[in-house]
C-alpha cells in the first residue's frame, strides 16, 4: 500500500453549493486578517506604549509576542489542517484569533497585552495554514495558480495595508481599534465557512500531534530572537554573558528539536521527507531571506516617516498605500503568467527587483522627500514582493502530496515569519549600533537615518543571496503541461 494519501470530503455534513469566489473569499479574508496583524500595530505603537506604560525596549514585544507564537506553532497548525479537517481547523483558528483580538483591544496592562498577543499568534498559526489548504484542495488545473495568486495578493497586501489602517484607526479613533477591526471580519468569515465550506481531511492520518516538537521549536526561536533583541539593551552586547546564554539555549533547543523529530517522535511535526523536494526546500530558503527583508522594511519606513519626516499616524498610513497597490499588481501579474513562465523566472525577476529597490531606498537622507526618494523605490520593493508570493507558494506545494498541503504551507509560512523576526531583530540591532556610533558627531536625525541606510544595505545583500538561490529552483516547477 502506498504511503501517499489524499484529502477526502466528509459526508457527515451537507453544505449548500458554493461558487469558487465564495470559497476563495473564505480563505482570503482569514489570511488577510492574520497577515494584517503583523504590521497594523507598528504605527499604533507610540500611542499604545503611552497608554499601557511600555518602555521603549519592551514595546517591541507587542509585535514579537504575536510573531513568535505565530511562527512557532504554524507547523502544528498545518498538521492540524491535514488531520482534523480544513473546515474544523479553520473555524477553531478563527475563533481563537477573533476572541484574542477583542482581548487585546481591551488590554489595560503591559502583561495583558503581551500575553493576549501571544494567544492571537497561536490563533493565527492554526488559521493561516488552513486557508492555503482550502485553496489547494478546492482548485485544480489552471484555476489553482489564479487562486493562489489571489490568496498571495491578499496576504501581501495585508502587510502593507496594515500600515494604512493602523494609521487611520489610531489617528481618527484609538489604537484599540487596530484589534477591534478583526471582529466583524471574523464573524463574517465564520458564518460563511459554516454555511458553505465542505469538510475535507486526510482520512488515513492518525489523530496524534507532535506537541513536544512545537514547544521545542517555539522556545528555541524565542530564545534566539530574544538574544538578538537583547543586544540593544545597554551592557548586553553580542558577546555579553547574558546574550550568549540566550543564544546557547536557543541552539541547544533547536538541536533537541532536530533530534526529537528525526529519532523520537512517532508522528513528527516536520517529516524531513518533504524536504526531498528541491522546489519546496529552495522556496523556503528564498521565503526566509526575502520575507525577512520585507518585514523589516515596513518597520524602518514607519519610523522614518514619523521621526524624520514628522508625519502623523494618518499621513504615515496613507504613505503606505502605494506599496499595497504595488503588491497586488505584482501578485496578480505573476499569477497570470506563472503557468507560462514557470516559477524560476519569476523568482529571478522578483529577487532582482528587490535587490535594486533596497539599494535605491538606502540613498535616503535627512532632507529627502517622500515623492523624491521614497515612493518609487518602495513601490519597486513592494512590487517585487507581490511577484514572489505566488511562485513561492506554488513551488512549496507542487512537490508534495496533496495530503501534506497543510504541512507544506505551514513550513513556508514559518520560514516567512521566522525570517521576519530574525531580520527585524538583526537589522534593528545593526541600525541601532550605527545610530549610537554617530550620535555624538551628528544630529539625532542624521544618526538615525544612517542606521536605516545600513539596514537597507544589508537587506539588498540578503535579496541578492535570494537571487542566487532562485537559480536552484527546478525550471519546470509551476509551468503548464502541454496536452
Amino acid at each position: 500500500m502506498s504511503d501517499r494519501t489524499e484529502l477526502s470530503p466528509s459526508t457527515s455534513n451537507v453544505h449548500r453549493f458554493a461558487p469558487d469566489w465564495i470559497i476563495l473569499s473564505i480563505a482570503c479574508v482569514a489570511q488577510f486578517m492574520v497577515v494584517l496583524d503583523v504590521s497594523i500595530v507598528n504605527v499604533a505603537l507610540p500611542s499604545m506604549s503611552h497608554d499601557l506604560h511600555f518602555s521603549q525596549s519592551s514595546a517591541q514585544w507587542v509585535v514579537n509576542a504575536y510573531v513568535l507564537t505565530f511562527a512557532g506553532f504554524l507547523l502544528l497548525g498545518g498538521r492540524c489542517a491535514d488531520i482534523f479537517g480544513r473546515r474544523r481547523v479553520y473555524l477553531l483558528g478563527l475563533l481563537i484569533f477573533t476572541v484574542a483580538s477583542i482581548g487585546a483591544g481591551f488590554a489595560h496592562t503591559e502583561t495583558q497585552m503581551v500575553s493576549i498577543r501571544a494567544l492571537q499568534g497561536l490563533g493565527g498559526a492554526i488559521l493561516s495554514p488552513a486557508t492555503l489548504t482550502i485553496i489547494v484542495t478546492t482548485f485544480h488545473g489552471p484555476r489553482l495558480p489564479k487562486a493562489i495568486g489571489a490568496w498571495s495578493a491578499v496576504a501581501g497586501a495585508g502587510g502593507a495595508v496594515g500600515g494604512l489602517l493602523g494609521g487611520i484607526l489610531t489617528g481618527w479613533a484609538s489604537w484599540r481599534w487596530v484589534f477591534f477591526i478583526n471582529v466583524p471580519f471574523g464573524i463574517l468569515a465564520a458564518v460563511a465557512a459554516s454555511m458553505y465550506l465542505r469538510e475535507m481531511r486526510n482520512r488515513d492520518a492518525e489523530v496524534k500531534l507532535d506537541v513536544t516538537g512545537a514547544v521545542l521549536v517555539t522556545g528555541s526561536l524565542a530564545s534566539l530572537i530574544y538574544g538578538v533583541v537583547n543586544t540593544t539593551t545597554p551592557g548586553h552586547g553580542w558577546t555579553s554573558t547574558g546574550t550568549l546564554e540566550w543564544f546557547i539555549g536557543g541552539a541547544i533547543g533547536l538541536l533537541a528539536f532536530l533530534f526529537w523529530e528525526g529519532n523520537v517522535a512517532s508522528h513528527p511535526l516536520v517529516p524531513f521527507r518533504i524536504f526531498k523536494s528541491r522546489a519546496l526546500s529552495t522556496a523556503n530558503i528564498i521565503m526566509f531571506l526575502v520575507g525577512g527583508t520585507f518585514f523589516a522594511m515596513w518597520y524602518f519606513l514607519t519610523f522614518y516617516f514619523q521621526y524624520i519626516l514628522h508625519y502623523d499616524p494618518v499621513k504615515t498610513g496613507f504613505a503606505f498605500l502605494p506599496m499595497a497597490v504595488a503588491i497586488i499588481v505584482g501578485a496578480q501579474l505573476s499569477s497570470r503568467i506563472l503557468t507560462k513562465t514557470g516559477v524560476r523566472p519569476l523568482l529571478i525577476v522578483g529577487s532582482t527587483f528587490a535587490t535594486l529597490g533596497f539599494l535605491w531606498i538606502s540613498l535616503i537622507k535627512v532632507d529627502s522627500s517622500y515623492f523624491g526618494a521614497i515612493l518609487v523605490p518602495a513601490f519597486v520593493c513592494a512590487f517585487a514582493m507581490g511577484l514572489l508570493f505566488a511562485p513561492l507558494a506554488t513551488a512549496a506545494t507542487a512537490g508534495v502530496d496533496r495530503a501534506d498541503a497543510g504541512l507544506a504551507s505551514g513550513v513556508l509560512n514559518t520560514a516567512r515569519q521566522v525570517g521576519g523576526s530574525l531580520a527585524l531583530a538583526v537589522l534593528g540591532t545593526v541600525a541601532a549600533d550605527r545610530t549610537v556610533a554617530l550620535i555624538t558627531t551628528s544630529s539625532s536625525a542624521a544618526a538615525h537615518v544612517a542606521g536605516y541606510q545600513s539596514a537597507f544595505h544589508i537587506s539588498a545583500v540578503i535579496s541578492l543571496i535570494a537571487l542566487a538561490v532562485s537559480f536552484l529552483v527546478p525550471s519546470t516547477t509551476g509551468r503548464a503541461v502541454k496536452p
